[in-house]
């Protein structure tokens, strides 16, 4: 099995339909992943097209990077590991001014929800980490700091509105607490810890009682929305007339603030929406990838 195998893209026809990629493209993929659109993007392109890969985690970088190079020798392909906030920077060392189009496929990738070593399951008891990099040279925090030396206050602040948890402040309640006894160092303990404060009906909901916690602390970890408005907005300046940028997003947070940029560019004459209203996954989609059914698709078509 190769590393594309182990992913299913999201909203693949889609982005394929709404990108409307052409031969001679440059593409940048912000979110590179296990490549599941990259490969649909780069069978578009000829010789001409260049395709750019940006992801933070090494390890899956350079796994997907062998697949595309051994599905598409003749094609130009970079890959590089970074954060798309750095995109201007990636650009500027490949020394290129402009791109035609642009994919953010946000969130976590299903290899860092299954794999125990990022330690953001809780299917798996794993160091609490939550950082989307096995690589510890650029940490600054990872989900152990939050949970075991945060203020009961900030920590109950970030689940409630990065993970819209209603029972926040009796989960950030139950985390003091708990750290009070010993400190608090895997992810089947936070799992534990959420679940023994929220009620039955909802700790035995179809639903995790623990995924809102776990996803609030994770886009704290990783700065996931400041890195989107960094991001987003040097994509915008890098794009070509005519040029457009396709967003994918899981989580209401994300949208919003997707939602909210593009609505600026639009309003300052610089964009135009192309979808109206975000695309969604059909049901089909949804019965075969079931982490597909919160996603969104915004696109943008530079004016």
């Amino acid at each position: 099995m190769n590393n594309t195998d182990r992913h299913i893209p999201v909203l693949l026809d889609e982005v394929n339909e709404y990108l409307a990629i052409k031969p001679s493209d440059i593409i940048l993929d912000g979110t590179l992943g296990a490549g599941g659109h990259a490969r649909m993007m780069i069978a578009q392109l000829d010789k001409t097209g260049v395709f750019i890969g940006t992801d933070q985690d090494r390890e899956e970088m350079e796994k997907t990077k062998a697949d595309l190079l051994a599905l598409f020798p003749d094609r130009t392909i970079h890959t590089v590991c970074d954060n798309f906030r750095n995109l201007d920077k990636v650009l500027a060392d490949l020394e290129i001014e402009s791109i035609d189009k642009a994919l953010f496929d946000l969130g976590v990738s299903s290899m860092q929800l299954d794999d125990p070593g990022y330690g953001m399951t809780f299917r798996a008891d794993a160091p609490l980490s939550m950082v989307m990099s096995k690589d510890t040279s650029d940490r600054i925090i990872t989900a152990f700091d939050v949970v075991n030396d945060w203020k009961e206050e900030t920590i109950a602040d970030i689940i409630y509105a990065f993970g819209d948890e209603r029972y926040s402040r009796r989960i950030a309640k139950a985390i003091i607490t708990a750290r009070e006894e010993k400190p608090i160092r895997t992810t089947f303990q936070l799992a534990d810890i959420v679940r023994g404060s929220v009620p039955g009906r909802y700790a035995n909901g179809p639903i995790h009682p623990a995924t809102r916690t776990f996803q609030a602390i994770r886009i704290i970890v990783n700065d996931e929305f400041a890195a989107l408005k960094e991001g987003l907005t040097k994509a915008v300046d890098a794009l070509k007339s005519g040029g457009r940028i396709a967003v994918i997003s899981f989580h209401s947070g994300e949208d919003r603030i997707v939602k909210q940029l593009f609505r600026e560019y639009v309003d300052n004459g610089v964009v135009e929406k192309i979808n109206k209203k975000p695309l969604v996954p059909k049901d089909t989609e949804v019965e075969t990838n079931k982490r597909s059914r919160s996603s969104k698709l915004r696109v943008i078509e530079k004016i």
